[in-house]
């Protein structure tokens, strides 16, 4: 495992020192998850997890204040109501305050008193859920999980090894990121960077997603022209 740890760990680094955590983090989901894909042995995975632990704090201590403030107000968001704790609660508020319907399109107070920041960006699933109420989260939540399953499919269908990693690959990161964003404003996660695919306004990432979906795409027809010729 030590070659895909340096391809993994030397780019989670130098996005991490930019500092960009989210894009670091979700770039280490994917990694890990391709390598449990593949399939581990049970002494090796122990020794990444002992590894993990004891790089634990030295990479606590290359954090920035503000990253340290983000994770440590996860716990108690009510310490720094006015700073680093604004978002989680601003975005608790938003997402409770919709209850099982939702105050309808456009009448989220929070959003539309501007209370909420990056209402269109990081924390577009407040409104969501401020709007659309529980009954839309979930329906949101099984349009991903329709997504998801249809990628996997895919994925197990690709006719090599190496569509396959690519495919399974791509929806590890989508996956990552809808649950690390999900988790971000309801409170489990600490706030980080992460925009909601395909939901979240965004240039960049809406592109990187579309890619990543047109690839899977591709992989799918590859392997219907393949049997076809």
């Amino acid at each position: 495992l030590f070659v895909p740890a340096l391809l993994i760990g030397i780019p989670m680094f130098l996005i991490a020192r930019q500092p960009d955590l989210g894009t670091a983090l979700s770039l280490g989901i994917v990694g890990v998850t391709q390598i449990l894909f593949v399939g581990v042995r049970p002494k090796a995975l122990l020794s990444v997890v002992v590894s993990v632990l004891i790089l634990a704090y030295p990479a606590w201590e290359m954090l920035h204040d503000y990253q340290q403030r983000r994770i440590l107000v996860l716990l108690d968001p009510e310490s720094d109501p006015r700073g680093s704790g604004y978002h989680i609660t601003q975005s608790k508020i938003a997402v409770g305050s919709g209850e099982l319907f939702g105050k309808g399109y456009r009448q989220g107070t929070q959003t539309q008193l501007e209370f909420l920041p990056e209402h269109t960006t990081d924390f577009v699933f407040s409104v969501f859920a401020e709007e659309w109420g529980f009954v839309g989260c979930v329906t949101l939540l099984g349009l991903f999980f329709g997504l998801f399953a249809s990628m996997l499919r895919i994925a197990g269908r690709a006719r090599d090894m190496f569509a396959c990693l690519v495919a399974f690959g791509i929806t590890a990161q989508v996956f990552a990121h809808v649950v690390i964003n999900i988790g971000m404003v309801i409170g489990l996660l600490p706030v980080v960077g992460i925009p909601l695919p395909l939901v979240s306004y965004g240039g960049s990432s809406m592109l990187s997603i579309m890619f990543g979906l047109g690839i899977v795409q591709g992989i799918g027809m590859r392997r219907l022209q393949f049997r076809a010729g």
